[in-house]
């Protein structure tokens, strides 16, 4: 008994000085009356516990930023710093810190990606790989930039956080306000749906923009618009390589609380310029926005319009919606997602062992990438 009165006694001490002023209730003499505990515990609950949460997203209300990856000079901006769930867009900072790792030799493009049962038991969308198999490092990149496979970004997530995904996720919030991300934090690898992983527009544009000038030697990766993975070609699932003159990645991504994302880079003239949008509802306006902002943002910049395909040419948003959407439909894959209902999977590689097949990358011919192979790899 003794023992509760005390913590009681703590609490309306800390609590008192908590309430503000004006809220205090005196007596005749100015004293400050003792508060009662219910009083007590409804002011530690507004003041300390009252923070805005995970699942306040505004799903219809679009966040969206465009930067000069040049200067980081922002052109323009909506609402760029409400937290929002990144989900696949969360991929941007696992590829981060797999290129940092290569960049320091911790990691190779070849070398072997163990495949556990949590990152095999991941939900879609994924390659289907399966517990005890192996991929290299360079399938499991190329797995996150054109399917946004959640098993191999797990995978790799756990490669690099010593054989533990949730200690990855720690060191990549640590970077992301190391680069001066402050509205960002990570819990997983992938972006499955998570309610205390967030970012924000600005956010996801500054780490874009580090991922474009810290490490050239493999920005690459994102236009690649295909490779092919134990014998079946897996497409890149970005629209905007397809559709939008300039553009050569990043990053799509969507759960139901996110809505539709999407970060893209596109270059005119010598000028690059990132945008993201977050929160779209539908990927036909998600990308008729993408293409807006970045028409705006290179027209700033005194770059010249560029003559886009029908698809993308300003008109009613309906007639924009049917032909974006005929244009996604020929583009050799569903939109990419980081949470779907669970459906059969083509399971790759083997239980038992290694198996030995090549990365085959589809070449990108308006970038000039020519059809590669790279060694042995694991799967």
């Amino acid at each position: 008994m003794d023992e509760k009165r005390g913590w009681l006694a703590h609490l309306r001490r800390a609590v008192v000085s908590l309430v503000p002023d004006g809220a205090r209730r005196q007596d005749g003499r100015g004293r400050t009356l003792r508060l009662s505990v219910g009083l007590a515990a409804g002011y530690l609950a507004t003041t300390v516990v009252a923070t805005p949460r995970a699942h306040a997203q505004y799903v219809g209300q679009i966040s969206s930023i465009v930067m000069d990856a040049r200067t980081g000079a922002v052109l323009s901006q909506s609402n760029p710093d409400l937290q929002r769930f990144p989900a696949s867009l969360t991929k941007l900072m696992t590829l981060y810190m797999a290129f940092k790792a290569m960049r320091g030799g911790q990691i190779t493009l070849d070398q072997s990606v163990p495949v556990s049962a949590h990152s095999a038991s991941m939900e879609p969308s994924k390659l289907g790989l399966v517990p005890g198999s192996y991929l290299t490092v360079e399938q499991a990149v190329l797995g996150l930039v054109t399917k946004s496979a959640n098993d191999a970004a797990c995978a790799l997530g756990e490669l690099l956080g010593g054989g533990d995904e949730t200690r990855f996720a720690d060191l990549m919030t640590r970077q992301a306000r190391t680069l001066g991300m402050v509205n960002t934090t990570f819990r997983n690898a992938s972006g499955l749906p998570n309610e205390e992983q967030m970012t924000s527009a600005r956010d996801l544009a500054v780490l874009t923009r580090q991922i474009i000038t810290e490490f050239p030697e493999y920005y690459h990766y994102f236009s690649v618009p295909a490779f092919y993975f134990h014998g079946r070609q897996v497409p890149n699932h970005d629209p905007m390589l397809r559709i939008y003159p300039g553009a050569d990645g990043l990053k799509t991504g969507y759960t139901v609380l996110a809505g539709r994302n999407l970060v893209t880079s596109a270059v005119r003239e010598n000028v690059r310029l990132i945008g993201v949008v977050l929160g779209a509802r539908s990927n036909p306006q998600r990308s008729a926005l993408m293409a807006g902002i970045l028409d705006d943002g290179f027209r700033q910049e005194g770059v010249a319009d560029v003559r886009r395909p029908l698809v993308l040419a300003r008109g009613t948003h309906r007639r924009a919606a049917i032909m974006l959407a005929a244009a996604t439909r020929g583009s050799g894959g569903p939109e990419q997602v980081a949470e779907l209902p669970s459906t059969p999977h083509h399971r790759a590689g083997t239980h038992h062992g290694r198996a030995h097949a090549p990365v085959h990358m589809v070449a990108a011919g308006h970038a000039g990438h020519a059809t590669r192979r790279r060694g042995r790899s694991h799967g």
